[in-house]
């Protein structure tokens, strides 16, 4: 099990990325960031319905209806891109990547194998690190810069926090939460970068942005609460 977790989410986590940043390349960023986070769910809710017999119910169906829409509003409101085919293909692999990662985390976490979520996140990224260590030899191991301090003290920045550290709480939660729940709570993604891109970097919200934002901050909201009355409803059960 243990071997099964490690690679299955090492090969996952390097297809999700690489695939991701390969169709924003091909097709743009809009339109690679809608097909990726937007297929995910999808591939979510059908695979965890096929291997784990979760039923999203009505009210699950139009958290997701709502969080997708939401995601389309928040993209595609911004700068356009055109729909290539390669990148489409590129944005559905990376979504694929991402929905095993979900799907593989819950199925091991269901009887209580989902324990070890920092163990995970290292071996997971020394698995990803051999998987992408041909093409980044082919690209260049070293960035060229003329500040080598700042650019390394950046670098290691993003691996231990908005990434290792990141992926150590989405692993935990991931293990305990239904997988159709994790695919839409991901989907704040999004929202979040818009609130940096507000408080940082000075950037104006477009009405696009904040009916986006609205959208999917409703759908997470009532999708939590179904998760609670869901949760609620069982513990009932056992203690009965």
């Amino acid at each position: 099990r243990r071997l099964i977790r490690i690679l299955g989410t090492g090969i996952g986590l390097t297809v999700f990325q690489s695939a991701y940043f390969a169709a924003v390349e091909a097709t743009g960023l809009a339109v690679g960031t809608v097909v990726t986070l937007g297929a995910g769910p999808v591939m979510i809710a059908l695979g965890a319905r096929l291997t784990m017999g979760e039923r999203l119910g009505g009210g699950g169906a139009a958290a997701v209806g709502g969080a997708l829409a939401g995601l389309a509003v928040l993209v595609l409101g911004g700068e356009s891109g055109e729909v290539r085919p390669l990148g489409v293909a590129l944005a559905l692999l990376s979504a694929a990547g991402y929905a095993a990662i979900t799907l593989l985390t819950r199925w091991l976490g269901r009887d209580g194998g989902g324990s070890d979520a920092l163990s995970t996140t290292t071996w997971a990224f020394a698995v990803g690190a051999v998987g992408l260590l041909p093409m980044a030899a082919a690209e260049g191991l070293f960035p060229h810069t003329g500040q080598p301090l700042e650019v390394l003290g950046l670098l290691v920045y993003v691996a231990a926090v908005p990434t290792a550290l990141a992926y150590a709480l989405y692993f935990a939660g991931a293990a305990v939460v239904r997988a159709a729940t994790v695919s839409v709570i991901m989907l704040l993604e999004p929202v979040s970068a818009a609130a940096i891109a507000v408080t940082v970097l000075g950037e104006e919200l477009t009405s696009a942005t904040v009916a986006g934002t609205l959208l999917l901050l409703v759908a997470v909201t009532g999708l939590a609460l179904a998760e609670a009355r869901t949760a609620t409803a069982r513990r009932r059960e056992a203690v009965a």
